[in-house]
């Protein structure tokens, strides 16, 4: 079996935010290209940035891959769409949203698509669900676990399990 094994950060602030969020790893699940691993449990964490807004529900999971970066890019996209999203706010509510946080090892500054992803590393509420599924997994750039990564965090930013992994 070959493919690309990566890590997608996935968050809902709108609606039903943990139904969102599993919603959206059925979906990943189903996506032509991609076979869904593993996830962590769902997350209720604190939101950064703009906090006049709903708390969020996050999680990570993990996939193998056989589409290039880009076309990973344009299905989550697509699945983001198909569940309601309008336009990316960065930063604002949504009702999903889903990054790709590490592909593979690769290294990609484009203008549409950065990977890793660019705050990965500064994130509590993408570090604790990573650090729950796969600790081990380094940071291209940084050379540095995930666990790391957390053990490198200060404070902020509230992260509460709200639900299992499988």
């Amino acid at each position: 079996m070959e493919g690309v094994i990566c890590f997608l950060g996935i968050g809902s602030n709108l609606g039903e935010r943990r139904a969102n969020c599993i919603e959206a790893m059925e979906r990943l699940a189903r996506t032509e290209g991609v076979s869904a691993t593993r996830h962590s449990s769902l997350y209720r964490t604190e939101p950064v940035g703009g906090a006049d807004q709903p708390w969020f529900v996050n999680a990570v999971a993990e996939i193998r891959t056989w589409l290039d970066p880009e076309d990973l890019l344009m299905k989550l996209q697509a699945i983001e769409k198909e569940m309601g999203r309008r336009e990316k706010a960065t930063g604002g509510p949504r009702t999903v949203d889903i990054d790709i946080l590490l592909y593979g090892q690769a290294v990609i500054h484009g203008v549409d698509l950065m990977i890793p992803h660019r705050e990965l590393h500064r994130r509590r509420f993408v570090l604790v669900p990573l650090n729950e599924i796969a600790p081990w997994a380094v940071h291209p750039l940084f050379g540095i676990s995930a666990r790391g990564l957390m053990d490198r965090l200060g404070e902020g930013g509230l992260v509460e399990k709200i639900g299992e992994s499988s």
